[in-house]
Parts: structure tokens; sequence; C-alpha cells
């Protein structure tokens, strides 16, 4: 892969072949189209990852940012349809997640940036971890309330983020219902969104807005780390 500019972008074509997909999400299409696509969504998708490696590496040395077709930071075009009947075969979004090295899967510590023609934003956290992450992260919040109330509520995090994800409708097993944090320990995830503007991803100052983006969640994500002991 050639050299990339220290900042890179999307592009219109990017975003009108996204919506050409969402209206022909069919194998037949997408293998007479299959050229455009690595053209104007893979190759554009790669240069935006290869050049977050060194400001990633600044930001949060033990996440990587993996420039590769397949196995990378990249997530695959093509859905699961073992288990569902009618599903559309192709996503309609570009989905970049940068992962912590020491991940096994998606719902590990990351950073994710998602971008579709009706919507665009910038993740932080875990999404739906396993039972033994989950609790992890439940019990660092009891066991210390103040370290995840500093991380929670930065000022500056809290401008760029705002929690999200499904939580339960009761405590889990084992936890005071009365807890100052009751509500963020209920969390199925622990996740932060940035919601942007569609067209965000087209500026030339996309990629400076995601580094400031991902500075932000410093101590959020700090905080997750430490509850299932990987190094931040």
């Amino acid at each position: 892969m050639t050299a990339v500019p220290r900042y890179a972008k999307f592009a219109t074509e990017t975003l009108a072949f996204l919506e050409a997909l969402a209206a022909n999400n069919n194998r037949e299409w997408f293998k007479e189209n299959k050229s455009r696509y690595e053209e104007q969504v893979l190759d554009v998708a790669l240069r935006f990852i290869q050049s977050m490696q060194d400001p990633l590496h600044e930001i949060a040395p033990h996440f990587v940012a993996q420039p590769t077709r397949m196995g990378g930071s990249l997530m695959r075009v093509y859905r699961d349809t073992r288990f569902a009947k009618n599903t559309p075969p192709y996503k309609t979004n570009i989905g970049i997640q940068f992962r912590h090295e020491q991940a096994k899967d998606v719902h590990s510590p990351g950073y994710y940036v998602h971008i579709d023609p009706q919507s665009m934003f910038i993740g932080v956290g875990m999404w739906r971890p396993d039972p033994v992450a989950l609790r992890a992260v439940r019990e660092r919040i009891v066991a210390r309330p103040g370290d995840w109330g500093r991380a929670s509520g930065d000022k500056v995090f809290s401008r760029h983020f705002e929690l999200g994800g499904e939580s339960l409708t009761r405590p889990p097993r084992g936890f005071d219902k009365n807890h100052v944090y009751i509500d963020d320990i209920k969390r199925k995830s622990f996740i932060a969104v940035n919601n942007m503007k569609r067209d965000d991803c087209l500026s030339p100052q996309f990629q400076r807005k995601v580094e400031s983006s991902f500075k932000a969640a410093e101590p959020f994500m700090r905080f997750l780390c430490k509850s299932v002991g990987v190094p931040f």
C-alpha cells in the first residue's frame, strides 16, 4: 500500500456506493459491482486505518490499527446468514474497530468508527462483553466508585461522548440496588457514542475529530482496561 497523507477522509463515492448497495443488497449486484466496492469503499477505508496507525499508538499504545483486507480493523462486509432467514447478505455500512492487542473479539475494549448513508458515529468501550468481563467491570465500579465517577463524568469525555447501550431492568444478582452507580452497574455494555453528521466523514478535518474523540475517551478506556486486567 502506498504512502498516505497525514489526515485521511472518506469520499462522496463511498457513501453513494453504500446507498446503492442498500437498494441492491443481493449477490448478483455485488458481484457485478465488486470492483467499485474495492475502489470506493475497501481501499478508502484501509487508507483511513493506515493513517490512524501512528496517532492511535500515541493515544493508546496497546490498541491496534491494522489495515488488512481480512482479520484487521475493517469489519467484513459479508453478513453471517447461516442462522437467519431472509437476511440481506451484505452490510451497508463501514465498521472500523481498533481493538486491544490482547483482544479476542469485537466484545473486547476498543475504539470504533461507523459510517453509513444515514448516520456517522464514533464509539469507545466494550460492546456486550462476555459474562466474566462484564462482572469485572461492575465489580470495579463497586470497589472504586470514585474512579468510575471521575472516568465517566470527566468533563472532556462528556463533551465528546454519551454513555449508551442496553441495560437490565433489575440490578444484577449480588449487587446492591441502592448503590450510587446502580444504573451503570445494570448496563449490558459499557460503550460511549459520539454522534456526528453524516457528511463529517467527507471533511478534511474528519480524522482530526476522530483523534480528538479518542483522546477524550482516555479516562473511560483506562478504567475499562484496568477492570479486565489489560494494559492501557
